[in-house]
């Protein structure tokens, strides 16, 4: 019974997109980071700070220990 809950919900966010509406999706406030160039220099502080490229989601530590 778990197991199809799960399917439902997992199935009940997709929706077909119409051609006329693709323009309204791609508008820059759609975006994930709507503000890239913002979310890069966030991404590079954050790896001078920890001492490490990539600091934002990898296994690896600042000390390099890993």
């Amino acid at each position: 019974m778990r197991w199809l809950l799960a399917i439902f919900v997992i199935t009940s966010g997709c929706a077909t997109v119409q051609p006329w509406q693709r323009g309204v999706l791609a508008q820059r406030q759609m975006l994930w980071a709507p503000q890239p160039e913002r979310a890069a220099a966030r991404g590079h502080v954050f790896a001078v700070r920890e001492g490490a490229q990539g600091g934002a989601g990898d296994a690896q530590g600042a000390c390099g220990c890993d």
